[in-house]
């Protein structure tokens, strides 16, 4: 992927970070919607099968122009399984947990993010000696962690499984980054996407024949439910893939192409404060001042990480597609970081 296009009409990439941020706010309010009429295991059967289709084109075009990378259908495997575990805990998580505390609980995956990237890539390690880089990741789990212990309601157990979901889909969602980082080496962002999204629609489908229950009886239903809902309802379901991961992916790969990796991945860490004001007049979720203090803490440290990383990257006279390189806060910056790189090879 080129080096990103500051230059070439700057205006469309703020559009399309801002408009990926609502699309992206969107999602944890949909899924928490779905709560009353289907299971997650089925919303996230039928979302995912949903959003494979929309980015099959991709892979169709990249097949018919003989442009699919070597190696790649291997090489998507790791990534796949740990989308899909992740997508699994993300989409039971509202089940348990307000839509809030769910995305506020969610930051902690830099945090797994350092920690894997520290294991894995050692030498490339130098940011996370900084101490912006440390302040950052010490508000980020201080935050987190008092954001879920002030929770007005306690922790019962409920709300203790929500947030074991949430952090859980946070670590799963760091190691697909992780795998992103090492598996998907020089390889096209968007053609990467596509094989991974057709990869993990079949596990999604996979855990919804063999988990999904009918929300009337509680009996296996292998995701039916959804077909005796009113057509407004499966509108939504439909509507909530398109969003989700179809547009909110393609923005993002566009806006990154347009701003660079710092702002378009610095603008979508606002997620849990967007996901909160919204859930606030939709589902009448309340956090306490506390938490609002903490978790906006948590954000900022996360801000900080990341301009931690942009003044490494400038010191080191990285390109500004390679400014999260070593370290990839979300699994769309590593598939364009590593785009960059040169091929693994593979055996």
């Amino acid at each position: 992927m080129p080096e990103p296009k500051k230059n070439l009409a700057p205006g469309w990439g703020i559009l399309t970070i801002v408009v990926t941020l609502a699309c992206w706010t969107s999602i944890p309010l949909f899924l928490k919607h779905f709560t009353a009429s289907i299971d997650g295991w089925t919303a996230n059967g039928w979302r995912y099968s949903l959003s494979a289709l929309i980015w099959l084109p991709v892979l169709l075009w990249a097949v018919s122009r003989k442009s699919l990378p070597a190696g790649l259908w291997k090489a998507a495997i790791i990534p796949s399984i740990f989308n899909a575990l992740g997508q699994a805990a993300f989409g039971l998580a509202p089940y348990y947990i307000s839509p809030g505390l769910m995305t506020f609980s969610l930051r902690l995956q830099i945090v797994f993010l350092t920690i894997g990237a520290a294991i894995m890539f050692v030498s490339e390690r130098k940011v996370i000696r900084s101490p912006l880089f440390a302040t950052g990741l010490v508000m980020v789990i201080g935050g987190t962690l008092a954001t879920v212990a002030f929770n007005p309601s306690g922790l019962g157990s409920g709300t203790t499984m929500g947030v074991a979901l949430s952090i859980g889909s946070g670590l799963l969602y760091a190691c697909y980054s992780l795998a992103v980082r090492k598996q998907i080496s020089g390889m096209n962002p968007l053609i990467a996407f596509s094989v991974v999204s057709q990869y993990t629609a079949v596990i999604m489908l996979a855990g919804m024949v063999a988990f999904a229950r009918s929300k009337i009886t509680g009996d296996l239903d292998f995701g039916m439910s959804v077909l005796n809902l009113a057509p407004r309802e499966q509108l939504i379901i439909a509507v909530s893939a398109v969003i989700g991961i179809g547009i909110g992916h393609t923005l993002y790969f566009f806006s990154i192409s347009r701003l660079g990796l710092a702002v378009s991945a610095g603008v979508v860490q606002l997620q849990p404060v967007t996901v909160s004001l919204a859930s606030m007049v939709i589902f009448h979720e309340q956090l306490s001042g506390l938490q609002w203090s903490t978790g906006i803490a948590a954000v900022i440290g996360a801000a900080l990480m990341l301009y931690a990383q942009h003044i490494a990257a400038k010191k080191a006279k990285l390109a500004a597609i390679d400014e999260f390189d070593s370290l990839p806060v979300d699994p769309d910056v590593a598939y364009v970081a590593s785009s960059n790189e040169n091929p693994t090879p593979r055996g």
